[in-house]
């Protein structure tokens, strides 16, 4: 493998968890962003790992996608319904900003230094949702300045749009590389969600074309059906 600048894993506990950290170096946690775990269960991962395992996590949903999105039947208690539209969309609220101390704290409690904001494809370009970002980022990026915020926004974002974005807060673009090419320089961070659905597996051929891509430090993070058996498939193109 090329050294410590390329960061293999997966999004979630492929593997059981002692095997998991036998085999890679790196483990997005998926469980933040449906409903945070206890901090001490996230203090026992961290605990539990290897020397050198790093963890990076998404933010809650609570921050990033509205109360109609699917996922929040993942929530163990419901959103107040007279409170719905506080929610989402990096809105300037009590409820988003409660949200983003919980995730702070969990990356606090497994050490990260990344977090990664996916947005749902309904957040596009607005005006509205331009100046929620722009207010939340540059109010998180004061309490948290020693972490790398990485945002990976759906929807009818274009490059240039986004680039802006990304260059004036600071953040790292997340792209799966074969959907669509990062627009921010130095620290690469690509999620790999399967070409036409989660329920692909990557050929060598594709492996091989996305070890072009990772060029500097770069996380490689698979959240495909078969993750576990690529990431382990692409560690060895990369050899």
């Amino acid at each position: 493998m090329r050294g410590s600048q390329l960061h293999i894993g997966c999004c979630g506990w492929a593997l059981p968890q002692r095997q998991y950290f036998a085999t890679f170096p790196v483990l997005e946690v998926q469980q933040t962003f449906y409903e945070p775990p206890r901090l001490v269960t996230l203090e026992k991962w961290r605990t539990a790992s290897p020397p050198g395992f790093e963890f990076t996590l998404k933010a809650w949903q609570l921050i990033t996608h509205e109360p109609f999105s699917p996922t929040y039947r993942r929530l163990k208690t419901p959103v107040p319904e007279a409170k719905r539209s506080n929610y989402g969309a990096f809105r300037p609220t009590d409820e988003v900003y409660a949200a983003w101390r919980a995730t702070l704290a969990c990356a606090r409690a497994l050490n990260a230094r990344i977090i990664v904001f996916q947005c749902p494809a309904a957040f596009g370009p607005t005006a509205q949702h331009t100046g929620n970002l722009r207010r939340f980022f540059l109010s998180a990026g004061k309490e948290a300045d020693d972490l790398t915020f990485a945002w990976e926004p759906r929807g009818d974002w274009n490059d240039a749009q986004v680039k802006q974005v990304c260059e004036e807060l600071g953040l790292v673009h997340v792209v799966d590389p074969f959907a669509r090419k990062t627009v921010t320089s130095g620290l690469r961070y690509y999620r790999l969600h399967g070409i036409g659905g989660y329920r692909y597996t990557y050929s060598d051929t594709e492996l091989a074309r996305l070890a072009t891509c990772c060029d500097g430090e770069s996380y490689v993070m698979f959240n495909n059906f078969t993750m576990a058996q690529d990431a382990l498939r692409f560690a060895e193109t990369c050899r």
